[in-house]
């Protein structure tokens, strides 16, 4: 009788943007195939993005274990690969955290707009393949409305910046026709991949290294820019217009000497910008000439100017959000009870049916509105009995009255009925 729906994510949380590609599924419909077939589960929802990778499921049960073992078959890992980067909620937990994704809050940048389509597009995948029902259908419609009311109530989405958008508009305000030059970014974790989509929103053409050409590989394919080798970057300074470093090197990738050298043979200044802690742009090359230097410290004061504004509109999300999950609750719980209650009416429709057939046959009726009639009279007898106990029945289930729930259950034999 009793269903549960489960989220499993690994997310930017508590893996590397470049991690995430580990994670994810190559071919859509073949991991769908997969999980509705191994993991136990009876509807399932993906999304991945850039960001994250997560699967929403329902069923009877509820095996994690299962559900991994489907996940690391499908993506080509060992199942140990999950231990410190999976994170999983269940019931109202896993509600509650698909209605801040839809509402933005869950984002690297608070309000962002392109996660409530992308979550729209994974449940439109998921109907179109037959992998989600009733249950994973109701809370992700539900869930869709409560983001777009979270945005419309409150503009979460106007306005919103990052260390990253504000890197890339400081490089846009002090460069001319930031398009026609040539751009590095090192590094691939959180920071860099809020550099690499505001540059890729703006249609901006850019260079991506990282310490294992591998890492900055799976970057590019997963957000964005043209791998280069790492060595090969670092030598080529003399030709960079505009350089974004965003690592958690221990020491100075971009030394003094180096940029030093660099400049020494090349004509135009250079646009530094340092979004590393601890620093890895050692500070002495802002007093090298023609160097237009800025460093975390900087740009994330101009950042918080931006977010303390903010604060209460993420207040007012929090609000929404937190005035709608027990609505959401409730109407999943209602169609925990919705098998009964149709197998109730099935059962005694059926009965009816029988016993209107076996009446007219003993009559000896033949007139068609007559039978109407009497057919009206049977339909309404019997919705008059059995619509009050189970509309109560419905109301219990929204309540959590599992001793009802089980007292009908038992009641009219349902568990037999399965």
């Amino acid at each position: 009788m009793s269903f549960h729906v489960i989220n499993a994510r690994v997310t930017f949380h508590k893996s590397p943007i470049h991690m995430l590609e580990r994670f994810t599924f190559k071919d859509l419909d073949s991991a769908y195939s997969s999980f509705m077939e191994h993991s136990g589960l009876q509807e399932c929802v993906i999304l991945q993005t850039c960001n994250r990778v997560e699967v929403f499921g329902a069923g009877n049960a509820r095996d994690v274990e299962r559900i991994k073992k489907t996940w690391a078959s499908i993506a080509g890992l060992e199942e140990n690969a999950f231990m410190e980067n999976l994170e999983v909620s269940e019931g109202p937990e896993a509600y509650e955290h698909l209605l801040k994704l839809t509402a933005g809050l869950d984002s690297l940048v608070v309000g962002e707009e392109q996660i409530l389509g992308q979550v729209k597009g994974s449940i439109a995948t998921a109907r179109e393949v037959n992998a989600s029902g009733n249950k994973l259908n109701t809370l992700f419609d539900k869930a869709i409305r409560v983001g777009s009311r979270v945005r419309n109530t409150t503009g979460i989405s106007r306005g919103s910046i990052s260390i990253g958008s504000m890197a890339v508009k400081l490089a846009e305000e002090n460069i001319d026709d930031l398009k026609s030059k040539r751009i590095l970014l090192i590094g691939t974790g959180e920071a860099a991949s809020l550099v690499a989509k505001s540059l890729k929103k703006r249609g901006i053409e850019f260079l991506v290294t990282s310490r294992t050409f591998e890492r900055s590989k799976a970057f590019a394919e997963t957000v964005g820019g043209k791998p280069t080798k790492f060595e090969a970057a670092l030598a080529s300074f003399k030709k960079v217009d505009v350089l974004f470093v965003a690592t958690v090197a221990p020491y100075f990738l971009v030394t003094y000497d180096r940029v030093k050298d660099a400049m020494q043979s090349k004509k135009a200044g250079m646009m530094i910008l340092d979004l590393s802690n601890p620093r890895t742009v050692d500070e002495r090359v802002s007093t090298i000439g023609r160097i237009k230097m800025f460093n975390l410290d900087q740009i994330a004061e101009m950042v918080d100017k931006n977010m303390r504004t903010r604060i209460g509109v993420a207040a007012s999300a929090e609000k929404i959000i937190s005035e709608e999950l027990p609505v959401v609750e409730a109407v999943m719980k209602r169609l925990e009870v919705e098998p009964i209650v149709k197998g109730v009416f099935k059962d005694i429709d059926t009965v009816r049916v029988k016993e209107l057939r076996k009446a007219l046959q003993m009559l000896g009726e033949n007139d068609e509105e007559k039978i109407r009639i009497i057919e009206q009279l049977t339909l309404a007898i019997v919705e008059g009995i059995i619509s009050t106990p189970m509309n109560n029945l419905r109301k219990a289930s929204e309540q959590g009255d599992s001793d009802l729930l089980k007292s009908v259950t038992k009641l009219f034999d349902y568990n037999t009925k399965e």
